[in-house]
């Protein structure tokens, strides 16, 4: 069992008690998001390092002043 720490840009995002180490470029979900792994640094023999990058979210559509108008107001 392994202490797997993930990292996105020097933060901690996480912290997880794992039976196995995730590969490099291995896809990874963490907190519902998609991500993958850059780089695995061992720290010692039970404690392990996992920096990730994880996919920018979709941009959601946003209604346009036009949209708004049409809405009928009371």
């Amino acid at each position: 069992m392994y202490v797997v720490h993930f990292f996105e840009n020097k933060v901690e995002i996480l912290n997880q008690l794992l039976g196995n180490v995730p590969a490099l470029d291995e896809p990874v979900t963490i907190k519902g998001r998609k991500g993958k792994v850059t780089g695995v640094n061992q720290v010692d023999d039970k404690h392990v390092h996992v920096q990730i990058t994880v996919e920018k979210a979709a941009v959601k559509n946003k209604p346009t002043a036009a949209d708004l108008a049409k809405k009928k107001k009371r």
